[in-house]
């Protein structure tokens, strides 16, 4: 029997936040090729046949851990699309912890530095993201969202599967 599908982690964005970052993905990704939502990914393939250590993992996590502030820093060049930059130390310690846990499985995507963002175009001409990139660089003004969750997923060649949303349970306080 082939193993299961790859599994894919990504923040559960507010709704205001994954609305606002749907949107642009949708004015902007080439219709054919987009095929999932907008999304803050954090792992991009973890093993199938570990789904339920993976699952008990992240649950763990998420009931010791508050929602979290993340700063949208601007739009960002992906050279053929483009992206905006996040970041929240928060989600780096959280992410760190996770690869920890799943270091066994790590691709070397996932090993690599962990740089977040949400990609609204890609797969396009250069000239094209870049025109999208001046565009939205002169109307950013930075801003706050919140991640309230963690996203499981199932890579199914494309489109993904939704497996699981786990909430944060913990309680933000004033200085968050």
């Amino acid at each position: 029997m082939a193993d299961p599908a790859p599994l894919i982690i990504t923040a559960a964005l507010d709704d205001g936040a994954f609305d606002w970052f749907d949107a642009l993905r949708q004015a902007h990704f080439p219709r054919h090729r987009n095929v999932i939502p907008a999304h803050l990914t954090l792992f991009h393939a973890l093993p199938g046949a570990q789904e339920g250590f993976v699952l008990e993992t992240l649950k763990s996590a998420c009931r010791r851990h508050a929602p979290i502030r993340l700063d949208v820093r601007g739009p960002w060049s992906l050279g053929r699309g483009v992206a905006y930059r996040l970041a929240s130390a928060d989600l780096d310690r959280l992410r760190k912890q996770l690869a920890e846990a799943f270091s066994p499985w790590l691709t070397r995507q996932d090993q690599a530095p962990f740089r977040p963002h949400i990609t609204i175009q890609n797969k396009v001409e250069p000239a094209d993201a870049k025109q999208l990139l001046e565009q939205l660089q002169l109307e950013f003004e930075p801003f706050d969202i919140l991640a309230d969750g963690l996203l499981v997923w199932r890579y199914l060649g494309g489109p993904w599967e939704p497996i699981d949303r786990i909430p944060f349970e913990g309680k933000l306080t004033l200085d968050d």
